[in-house]
């Protein structure tokens, strides 16, 4: 599934295999199942836990706790769409952006006019003195932060590796990789000093992440790339301490995970896109910012304890839109056959097809 979502301008023979693969999986799913029940034991769970599913338990007992959240990267697309689910959930939230916020920050409160507040701040997330500024702002506003979602990204354009300027490799990797772990430190500081608190740090991977190729994207992959790795080491970091070093006893938690919104209609997924991209795998996988909102809000607040993989795209979905699309020849709601965007009466369009939140 990782192979046939990865964009590529070379995709129509992928479709034959992708409905090959989504009759198999599916038929392999049900006698798993079937074969799990009758055996009277549950299937086994990997090494890593994976955040797929919000037990309605879990959900209720963080909404009793309710910490406020910081979201990088928070004045549009997903980002912004998660702003509007926790405030709607009654979870206070603090959004920045390298571009003002004040629109974006009006526009969660016109959406949501009975939520949570909602706050905003410019922050240059690859900016060690302004993600201090970021984290001291969340902690006037916020008080205690129980959440910080790093989702601030840049793709640099689809464009061969040696045709981009240097100024964008380093713009890219400045963003993606310097500033998570920019945040992700200061995140870590501001929660092991709350007293009695236990906090998630959410790091956003893309594609690239599970190590296929990403042509026209090589900067890019390779800093989602690195982000499992660096949970990981953090993971261990904060569990076990460093070999060597006394462990350092703090006020309070900070657990790390990775989070995957999969593909959604941003600037970040249509810009520079082709028809045939469009077509497959956008019109297959792709999912508009609210939808994944919807889904992921959910399973973070149900996270506890370290190293969870918070995902959109699971495999069951993945191989149920595949389902749809190959074998139930269900049309997109959002591509056209020809690879053009299907605009929504009454909403509004970017030049490149992104819809307009607010």
């Amino acid at each position: 599934a990782d192979d046939l979502a990865r964009a590529s301008d070379n995709h129509r023979p992928y479709r034959p295999v992708a409905m090959l693969i989504a009759v198999v999986a599916l038929a392999a799913q049900a006698f798993t199942m079937t074969h799990s029940r009758l055996a009277g034991s549950p299937l086994a769970r990997p090494a890593v836990r994976s955040a797929t599913s919000a037990s309605p338990v879990a959900i209720a007992m963080a909404a009793d706790d309710k910490h406020g959240v910081v979201i990088t990267g928070g004045a549009a697309g997903v980002g912004w769409a998660y702003a509007v689910e926790f405030s709607q959930r009654g979870y206070p939230v603090v959004i920045c952006d390298i571009k003002d916020t004040d629109a974006a920050v009006t526009a969660i409160r016109e959406r949501v006019p009975n939520g949570a507040p909602v706050y905003g701040t410019v922050c240059d997330v690859s900016k060690a003195d302004s993600v201090k500024g970021l984290a001291q702002f969340a902690k006037d506003k916020l008080g205690t932060v129980g959440y910080w979602i790093n989702n601030a990204g840049i793709n640099g354009g689809r464009k061969a590796f040696v045709d981009l300027p240097t100024s964008t490799i380093e713009a890219v990797v400045n963003v993606n990789l310097i500033g998570k772990l920019l945040c992700t430190q200061e995140a870590i500081k501001l929660m092991h000093a709350q007293d009695g608190v236990e906090g998630h740090i959410f790091n956003t991977v893309g594609s690239g992440v599970k190590g296929g190729g990403t042509p026209g994207y090589v900067v890019y992959g390779a800093t989602k790339r690195g982000l499992p790795q660096m949970t990981e080491s953090l993971v261990k970091e904060l569990t076990e301490g460093v070999q060597g070093y006394d462990k350092k006893s703090t006020k309070g938690v900070a657990n790390c995970h990775t989070l995957s919104p999969g593909m959604v209609f941003t600037d970040l997924l249509l810009n520079d896109s082709t028809k045939e991209l469009r077509k497959f795998p956008f019109g297959v996988l792709a999912a508009q910012p609210e939808e994944v909102a919807q889904d992921l809000v959910p399973k973070i607040l149900a996270v506890s304890g370290q190293g969870a993989k918070v995902e959109f795209l699971t495999t069951d979905r993945v191989l149920q839109k595949f389902f749809e699309r190959f074998v139930l020849q269900k049309k997109s709601e959002y591509i056209d056959d020809d690879g053009n965007v299907i605009k929504m009466p009454g909403a509004q369009y970017a030049d490149n097809g992104v819809r307009m939140l607010y």
